[in-house]
């Protein structure tokens, strides 16, 4: 049994915020495509300005903040990584390449050696 909780959308305000962010996007591509005779410049920045305006009433959210709050955790657990050095990371590659390089060779024989069993000795195919 999970005691995980789903977090649903709670008061009126965040609902309506949700909302709000909703139709400025809408707003802003319907607005992008009703200004094509302003000029690829007026479309664009009021695309632009549109969903400037949605994100940011979007952020203000329990959600956008529980999404601010996943961003800065996100990258708290990026700079805790131990990145490898160049000469670890080359090595690491020429060791994968090699295993490759082997595994290759061992299907590839595998392969023959099956093919020459069933094909030449069980069957008296002969090529």
């Amino acid at each position: 049994m999970s005691t995980t909780q789903v977090q649903t959308v709670a008061s009126g305000a965040d609902k309506a915020k949700l909302a709000a962010a909703v139709v400025a996007t809408i707003a802003a591509v319907a607005a992008f495509y009703l200004l094509r005779a302003q000029g690829a410049w007026v479309q664009w920045l009021v695309l632009l300005l549109g969903l400037a305006f949605a994100a940011g009433v979007f952020l203000t959210t329990e959600a956008g903040k529980a999404l601010i709050g996943f961003g800065r955790d996100a990258v708290r657990e990026v700079k805790k990584v131990v990145w490898p050095s160049r000469k670890e990371a080359i090595q690491t590659t020429a060791y994968v390449f090699g295993f490759v390089l082997l595994m290759a060779i061992f299907l590839w024989l595998t392969d023959k050696t099956l093919e020459w069993v069933l094909y030449d000795l069980l069957l008296g195919w002969k090529k």
